[in-house]
């Protein structure tokens, strides 16, 4: 902790001498960023502190789209989230939340509105249906199919 200012001295020669002092000592030598150039570029954007955030922390830029935008978008990936999926009723219970989530958005709908029409699930599972069997023929023979596990009993989940 430093001393306190002495009086008759001003705040800027204060602080000046508390830097030389700490130069002195090496209290300056080998921080993290020593000698690269100050990242000046975001300079005049206010919400500059936000961006940077963002790409530091790595954080997913669709959970700030809003929640119409975000449907869009999840309706377009619905083929690659649906190939990854094996069952039917897994497939049919996502199109039900998506088409739920659909509607709530299209009901509590406030600010500008982005159309997000419901989805054919129907269509979805008929075209997931046709590339099961492609799937089936790509597996290879010599890969066993995992069986699925052994549920446990009442007392065996009580005590693990």
């Amino acid at each position: 902790m430093t001393e306190r200012k002495p009086p008759g001295i001003s705040t800027q020669d204060w602080v000046e001498i508390q830097i030389k002092q700490a130069e002195l000592r090496g209290d300056f030598e080998g921080l993290p960023g020593a000698g690269k150039p100050l990242k000046l570029a975001d300079a005049h954007d206010p919400d500059w502190w936000v961006k940077d955030l963002i790409r530091r922390e790595n954080i997913e830029t669709d959970a700030l789209l809003p929640p119409s935008v975000q449907l869009r978008k999840e309706k377009a990936q619905i083929p690659d989230k649906v190939g990854a999926m094996r069952r039917e009723s897994e497939v049919r219970d996502y199109l039900q939340d998506l088409n739920n989530r659909i509607r709530i958005q299209i009901r509590d709908t406030t600010g500008v509105v982005v159309p997000v029409g419901l989805v054919d699930e129907e269509q979805v599972l008929r075209d997931w249906a046709e590339a099961q069997p492609a799937r089936e023929a790509r597996r290879p023979a010599d890969v066993p199919v995992e069986e699925a596990p052994r549920k446990k009993s009442f007392w065996q989940r009580l005590f693990s």
